[in-house]
């Protein structure tokens, strides 16, 4: 089953006894992407019975609502482009009304009631004025979610208080809510509800479960024979399958959950043995711990109890374990799956077994070349996985790099990661800031600019460059650049300049691709950077290693010298 939220639904709308159907109804399931970063709208209104016009007011609701959701900003909430669109629909129905003749008699207007909802990621969202009505039933049990919004002047007679178009200033009741699986939403007018018991709802759920449009005509019409002689419309969404935890729902464990304590070895944490302390930092505690229920090594990290009033930083921790859970790729660490309800803020993932990449360079100060293109290729397939699903890295660095003791690679260290598309989210991290690691950081994250693919594929260039000659390609002089101007004058340091270089000149010319200032003039994609560092490309066969005075005029003309020097030696030996 896909990772997406997935619903069965169910929707039957009729006249009844009545001469105009007032009411209006409808959902919209969208296409994957949309569904992911939008979710599903379903909306439901009912048009006030002594107003000729409220069955416009209906439809005019129900369609901009769920046509007009998906043209809001992506950065907006859910709350924030719901409640705009009710807002602008809403004026518009009061001031049709104002310039009609009905002007001073709101019971003749563009009136009607609304109940929606918006089910997006795992939460579901609830838009509702008037009296239709919205249930979820969960556990065999019915709860009514909506508040009628009626005004009772006697025992048998109220009025409606709040609705869509009845006030120049709208006030909506939102609420949102956690879903499950198998929870069942039921939007209802009160044609429906009131003729309608229960425990006869919570019976057929079970009877019709397979056919839900089927089980809606089969309601309305046991409403009918009861009696009801208004229009009737109802709506059924049983919740099929949730996706896994979404973005937005970060701010909620951030306000749920306490940092940890300090922890040290032997000590018992939430289920965990802590085995030892790994690293620590400013800014977080990694340790080796077992799990005590499947004795599994695993790696705990902790945020720095000092960050604790940062909330960028702390949303951008719950967000590595967000990304670990996203990707699946061999060459990624793997967030450990725990069963266990977390009662601390931490992540938890795979323990590895081997050394970081840093202390690899450090022990094969000339390593072969092959073991290079082998490294390189393992990370250049963890990198794709996050390409492929619109993240950047941003950290690449041989630190954030674990070689196991298979001299398998995975790629750690989610914090600086950027996800493309992150919407429905008040969210304070700065993500065009500059995350990663200067010496390993592409020059345009220097100038503010946002990463790309290329910016990762130069810090891919950076590693592969560093492996090779153990320095770095500009030495740390793109951190100093305070403009482009002063970076178009950088001058890669091409691997020939060593005179005890090995490397053929058409892989130093592939690293030069890789690492160029301008990221218009790298490689697009890294299969295109990993092909070459294998295969001679065809425009760098033609290049040629300069004279050796353009490479190194120094040893040029020492050498020159030297062979004078000999020259003169032996013509005053022989004189």
């Amino acid at each position: 089953m896909k990772n997406i939220l997935q619903v069965t639904i169910g929707q039957y709308s009729t006249k009844g006894n009545k001469e105009v159907n007032q009411d209006f109804h409808g959902i919209s399931v969208p296409n994957e992407y949309l569904l992911k970063y939008k979710g599903i709208a379903i909306a439901l209104a009912d048009g006030i019975s002594s107003s000729d016009v409220s069955d416009i007011a209906s439809k005019i609701s129900v369609n901009s609502f769920l046509e007009d959701y998906y043209c809001t900003s992506q950065t907006w909430s859910v709350k924030k482009s719901a409640s705009r669109i009710l807002t602008a629909t809403n004026s518009w129905l009061y001031s049709q009304t104002k310039k009609s003749i009905h002007s001073s008699n709101k019971d003749k207007g563009y009136i009607c009631t609304l109940s929606s909802i918006i089910l997006k990621s795992t939460t579901a969202h609830i838009f509702h004025l008037g009296d239709s009505r919205i249930y979820r039933v969960r556990d065999k049990k019915i709860e009514q979610l909506s508040q009628d919004h009626r005004l009772w002047v006697s025992s048998d007679k109220s009025y409606l208080s709040r609705a869509m178009g009845m006030d120049s200033q709208l006030t909506i009741d939102y609420d949102s809510i956690p879903i499950e699986k198998n929870d069942i939403f039921i939007l209802s007018t009160d044609g429906v509800y009131e003729y309608l018991e229960d425990n006869f709802l919570l019976d057929n759920l079970e009877k019709y479960e397979n056919d839900y449009e089927k089980l809606a005509k089969f309601f309305v019409d046991t409403a009918l024979k009861n009696g009801s002689n208004d229009n009737l419309t109802i709506q059924i969404v049983r919740i099929d399958n949730i996706p896994n935890k979404d973005i937005k729902d970060i701010n909620k464990e951030l306000e749920n959950k306490p940092l940890p304590p300090m922890l040290e070895a032997r000590k018992k944490f939430d289920g965990y043995t802590i085995i030892r302390n790994i690293s620590s930092s400013p800014r977080s505690h990694v340790y080796l711990a077992s799990d005590e229920e499947t004795k599994e090594n695993v790696i705990l990290k902790i945020p720095s109890i000092e960050l604790q009033e940062d909330k960028a930083y702390l949303e951008r921790f719950l967000l590595e374990d967000w990304i670990a859970k996203k990707i699946n790729n061999e060459h990624v660490v793997k967030s450990f799956l725990q069963t266990r309800k977390k009662n601390f803020l931490y992540n938890v993932s795979e323990y590895i077994q081997g050394q970081t990449l840093t202390q690899w360079i450090k022990d094969n100060p000339k390593p072969k070349l092959e073991n290079v293109r082998n490294i390189i290729e393992q990370i250049a397939k963890g990198l794709y996985a996050f390409h492929n699903l619109e993240m950047l890295h941003q950290d690449l660095r041989p630190e954030n790099v674990l070689i196991d003791e298979s001299d398998s690679v995975k790629i750690i260290d989610f914090g600086s990661t950027r996800v493309e598309g992150i919407a429905d989210i008040d969210t304070v991290m700065q993500q065009h800031s500059l995350q990663g690691t200067a010496l390993y950081s592409a020059p345009e994250y220097f100038l503010g600019y946002l990463g790309t693919n290329r910016s990762d594929i130069f810090s891919l260039g950076v590693i592969t460059y560093q492996m090779l000659s153990g320095k770095f390609p500009y030495g740390t002089n793109i951190a100093k650049c305070e403009n482009a101007r002063q970076q178009k004058k950088l001058k890669y340091t091409p691997l020939y300049e060593d005179e005890n270089s090995k490397i053929p000149l058409w892989i130093d010319e592939a690293l030069k691709k890789a690492l160029a200032i301008d990221p218009n003039d790298r490689y697009s994609e890294i299969s295109e950077f990993i092909y070459d560092l294998r295969n001679p490309n065809k425009k760098f066969l033609n290049k040629t290693k300069p004279a050796l005075i353009e490479r190194n005029p120094l040893i040029f003309w020492q050498s020159i010298s030297l062979i004078l020097g000999v020259i003169v030696f032996f013509q005053f030996l022989y004189k």
